[in-house]
């Protein structure tokens, strides 16, 4: 079964930190720390500021793509005060070291995506612009369902009994 496509996508820029390792398997350690709203006009991995000991990249441009059934998580992610984007990085096995794999504002994807030991997912603060369009969203397309507790069917202890074969009757 394959997912419906997204009602909105919000195009977004991934910033990542290359940092120094204190490893001796690790010569650096990179994550992504901010998520620019918008495009920026630069080429993927272009070198923003830094030094030999820590250094940030624009990493590249992603997608946050918004679904209708997944609005309950969006507004728990915002109803936290803090709203967050989860970001995963992919290794590429060469340079580059990793590749943008998706960028998502739905708490329990993200988390799912931590599941392959490989990736490299990290939430980085959702900027207010993000925000805003998340929020919109919400308002236009959550549904509130209600909880629904089924009742079992009452066993019938006289099925459950056990039966005595015919020569055990007499």
């Amino acid at each position: 079964m394959s997912r419906p496509l997204p009602l909105i996508s919000i195009p977004v820029g991934v910033v990542i930190e290359r940092r120094k390792a204190k490893s001796a398997w690790a010569d650096f350690i990179w994550r992504p720390i901010a998520v620019l709203p918008g495009v920026p006009d630069a080429a993927p991995w272009t070198a923003l500021d830094g030094d030999a000991e820590r250094a940030n990249y624009y990493g590249g441009p992603a997608t946050i793509e918004l679904y209708r059934s997944d609005t309950s998580g969006y507004r728990d992610n915002l109803a936290t005060g803090e709203p967050l984007l989860w970001v995963v990085l992919q290794p590429t096995g060469g340079e580059p070291p990793y590749e943008i794999s998706a960028v998502t504002a739905e708490p329990s994807e993200g988390e799912a995506s931590t599941e392959s030991a490989t990736n490299l997912v990290e939430a980085v603060p959702m900027p207010e612009v993000v925000r805003a369009a998340v929020a919109d969203f919400i308002a236009e397309h959550h549904v509130e369902h209600s909880f629904v507790k089924r009742k079992r069917d009452r066993a019938n202890p006289e099925a459950m009994a056990r039966r005595l074969s015919p020569k055990d009757r007499k």
